[in-house]
Parts: structure tokens; C-alpha cells; sequence
């Protein structure tokens, strides 16, 4: 079917775009695009300041763990007032991520990103200047709020300001930045006050809005608003003065006026079938995530090696670091190794994790092996969150930046953030009920959880290395 009849029949689906196809046979056997003369240094920046972003996203998630003793003797709150301090970060999150892609669709990549800084400014000063509960609260929730758009603009913007060859790393940063934040936070807690460490979440914040005024804004939403000059300026200057943008532009620009003269889309339109391949796959992937347990292991990791018998602390600190380095190097191999094939990996070494871990537990709980229990336990949690980081953590982000085409980018983006946020809220919820079911039946469950995962990843979720954003939803959506 033509693309001209696809446009003239609004529920007729988009086959295709009008791509610009390389003229050099060899880029089209491997993939890549040229852009001869440039340099990738505005890219770097703009990918810095953005992912300062995600660090503050970090520096909100990491804040409550090592304050709530001192926060809860210096303003006398029960442990009921706490854990509704610590949780509504949460629904501000959730908030935010509905909200997140109509914002960046209204004021662009950059200024969402302005909004998210000013109202986590404003929880962290709330926080700071609190004498009781209220306060608290509502800079905790206006913190998660902003947190909430930060997680959906921050992996959109990387990914439509860098050249496909480096759009996997540079999105995967996003994660990295996250998980830095997290453990800086709860380092820096232990020996700071919670009212200093309140106006330390401040800086990256600063450091986004100051670094804003340096940086272009994303040329594919210059272009979809209707603003062309702007739109070729911003691509030149992400790819050097003296690189060769046309049919990079001539591609973009083409896409988008393709999908402008379909109607806007709505959230029912999502559910059409033009979409709702991209939707299953950002969706699901957000789902498995998820449910797959991630945030009540993360959540109560002291918890659980307590229970298991060994040193909280200790484990808590190898967790952090393997944490760290395991993101670190996912940055490097995402655009070698590919998209599907890390989340293969992560999900096969999570259900490893949940069944070394679910054993541990159903050995303890029986007396069997009593002394192996802890370690096996320790080594369950490690392969758990060593495979998370590698693959699990960053790749679903870096997906869904990739797969949904601009004229829905926004309400996909939204409602794929907001499942995510359910899920975080959802896991961490219910981790402490499951555990009181069956501490080893809880373990089992996420590894049943993860193997659905392989599945849905195996039939369901395309390779995106090393094409445009337009080749990726072009071949999703045909």
C-alpha cells in the first residue's frame, strides 16, 4: 500500500517513511552514517548537562535511606509518618511521568527539563526549612515530581540529539548517572546531616539549568513544531560546523512531515495498530523490569542479608560498587553487543540471582545447609543486581527512547514512564507481604517473573543497534 493512501486513510496503517536512503552501498550493508567533517564534542556536553538530570533523579531515590533515623528523631515522626515520607516520592513520580511527555511536547526537551530542576528545587527547600511533617511531605512528593519527568525527557533527548552510532551509550548514561546518584547519596548521608544533604541535591540541578543555555535543543522537535531554520541550526551545531547534515536532515524532516498529517495522537490512539507493536515493547519492558523485583530487593538489600545471617553493611557496600561498575561498563558494550542480546543475558542471570536467593532462604528455613545459606544468599543478590545493571537497568530506557515515532513520542513516553513508576511502587509495596507469605516463595515468584522476560524478549522486542530513530520505527510500525 502507498503512503499517500496510508495518510488518506486514517486507520490505515503507516508502512513506511519518506527516507532519505543512503547513496553509498556500503552504508547501507553496515548501517552507518557519515557526517563528514564533524566533530561529536556538542553531543558529549549536551549529554553531560542532560544526564546531570538523571544524577539529581539518583540523588531523590538514594535520599531517604540514610536520613531516617535522624529525620525521624529531630522532627518526631512515628515510622508510619516516615514510610509516607519515603513512598509518596513515588506518586510524585507518577504525576510526573503522566505529565512528563505533554510538557516536553509544549516547551520542548529543554525546557521540561527546566521544569523538572525548578520543582526539584523547590522540594529540596522545603525539605531543608521544614519544622514538621507537612512540609516534608510536600517536598518530598514536589522532589518525585520532578524525579518523574526527569526519567522519560532525559533518554528522549539523548537519543534524538546523538548519531546512531553512539545513541546506545550515550542513553545508557542516563542509567549510570541514576545509579551514581543513588550511591553518592547514601554515602555522603552517613556523615552529613539530612538538612545538608537536602541542599547538596540542589547542585546538579543548577548544573542543569546553568548548562541549558549552552546546549541545542532536540532538532527533531524544532522540526516537528515547525521551527526549520532553528531545527538545521541546532543539527549542525550537534554535528560539528563543518559536517555534511543533508540527508540526515532530509531524513528527519521527511519522517516527521509524514507523521504531521496524521491526526494527534490520544491515548486511545495508542491502542491502534499502526502503534501498538511500539507500545507492547516499551510497555512490556517496563513491566518486566519491574516485576521482576528490582525495587524490593533494592529497597530492603539490608534487610534481606540481615535475614540471611550476614554483615548489612558490608553487603550493602558491595552491592553499591558492583552496582556502579557493572552500569559503567554496560555504557561500553550496549552499541557493540546490541540491544537484545544484553537483555537476554540480564533476564537469564536474573532468574540465576532469584533462584540462588529463593533457595538460600528455602535451605535456611528448613535447617538445611545452615551454614551456606548466607553466602549463597550474598552471591544470589550479586549475580541479581551484577545482571540487572548489565542489561535489565538501562537497555529498556535506551528502547523506548528508540521506538516510538515523534507524533506520539509524548503519550507513549508518558504512559510507559508512568507503568514503570506503578511497578517501582507496586514491588517495593508488596515486597515485605510476599516475604511474610514466603521469604523463598517471594524469590521464586520474580524468577518465574523473568523467565517471562527471556520469552517476551526473544518474540517480541526488535535489535535497534545502528539505525536512525526513523529506520527503528519505521520497521516497528510496518
Amino acid at each position: 500500500m502507498a503512503l499517500e493512501d496510508d495518510i488518506n486513510d486514517g486507520d490505515a496503517e503507516v508502512r513506511a517513511p519518506l527516507v532519505h536512503q543512503p547513496k553509498n552501498k556500503a552504508d547501507e550493508e553496515d548501517g552507518t552514517t557519515h557526517h563528514h567533517g564533524g566533530n561529536q564534542w556538542m553531543v558529549y556536553l549536551s549529554t553531560f548537562v542532560a544526564v546531570c538530570g538523571s544524577y539529581e533523579f539518583g540523588c531523590c531515590i538514594g535520599y531517604s535511606s540514610p536520613t531516617q533515623s535522624a529525620i525521624m528523631e529531630d522532627l518526631s515522626l512515628s515510622t508510619a509518618e516516615f514510610s509516607v515520607f519515603g513512598s509518596i516520592l513515588t506518586f510524585g513520580a507518577m504525576i510526573g511521568a503522566i505529565t512528563s511527555g505533554p510538557i516536553a511536547d509544549l516547551v520542548g526537551r529543554k525546557g521540561a527539563m527546566r521544569v523538572a530542576s525548578a520543582v526539584c528545587v523547590a522540594g529540596w527547600l522545603a525539605i531543608y526549612f521544614t519544622k514538621g511533617v507537612v512540609p516534608l511531605d510536600i517536598g518530598r512528593f514536589a522532589s518525585g515530581y520532578g524525579m518523574g519527568i526527569y526519567s522519560y525527557v532525559v533518554p528522549v533527548f539523548i537519543a534524538e540529539i546523538a548519531p546512531k552510532e553512539l545513541r546506545g551509550a550515550l542513553t545508557a548514561a542516563n542509567q549510570l548517572l541514576v545509579v551514581c546518584g543513588v550511591s553518592v547519596s547514601f554515602v555522603i548521608g552517613t556523615f552529613e546531616t539530612w538538612r545538608a544533604l537536602a541542599l547538596i541535591g540542589l547542585i546538579p540541578c543548577a548544573v542543569v539549568v546553568f548548562g541549558l543555555f549552552f546546549i541545542p535543543e532536540s532538532p527533531r522537535w524544532l522540526a516537528k513544531t515547525g521551527r526549520h531554520r532553528d531545527f538545521e541550526a541546532a543539527l549542525q551545531k550537534l554535528r560539528g560546523k563543518d559536517a555534511d547534515i543533508s540527508d540526515e536532515a532530509a531524513e528527519i524532516q521527511d519522517y516527521i512531515e509524514t507523521l504531521e498529517r496524521l491526526p494527534k495522537a490520544k491515548i486511545l490512539d495508542l491502542f491502534q495498530r499502526r502503534y501498538l507493536r511500539s507500545v507492547i515493547i516499551g510497555v512490556g519492558l517496563m513491566v518486566f523490569q519491574q516485576f521482576g523485583g528490582i525495587n524490593g530487593i533494592c529497597f530492603y538489600v539490608s534487610n534481606i542479608f540481615e535475614s540471611a545471617g550476614f554483615s548489612s553493611s558490608l553487603g550493602t557496600i558491595i552491592y553499591a560498587v558492583l552496582q556502579v561498575v557493572v552500569t559503567a561498563l554496560n555504557t561500553v558494550v550496549i552499541d557493540r553487543a546490541g540491544r537484545k542480546p544484553l537483555l537476554l543475558v540480564a533476564a537469564t542471570g536474573l532468574v540465576i540471582g532469584c533462584l540462588l536467593t529463593g533457595t538460600s532462604f528455602y535451605l535456611k528455613e528448613h535447617g538445611l545447609a545452615v551454614n551456606a545459606a548466607p553466602i549463597l544468599t550474598v552471591v544470589g543478590i550479586l549475580v541479581y543486581i551484577g545482571f540487572f545493571s548489565a542489561g535489565m537497568g538501562t537497555v529498556p530506557w535506551v528502547v523506548m527512547s528508540e521506538i516510538f515515532p515523534i507524533n506520539i513520542k509524548g503519550v507513549a513516553g508518558s504512559l510507559a514512564t508512568l507503568v514503570n513508576w506503578f511497578g517501582a511502587w507496586a514491588v517495593s509495596y508488596t515486597f515485605n507481604y510476599l516475604v511474610e507469605w514466603s521469604s523463598y516463595g517471594t524469590f521464586f515468584l520474580y524468577a518465574a517473573v523473568n523467565a517471562l522476560a527471556i520469552v517476551f524478549v526473544i518474540t517480541v522486542v526488535p535489535e535497534t543497534k545502528g539505525r536512525t530513530l526513523e529506520q527503528i520505527q519505521a520497521a516497528i510500525n510496518a
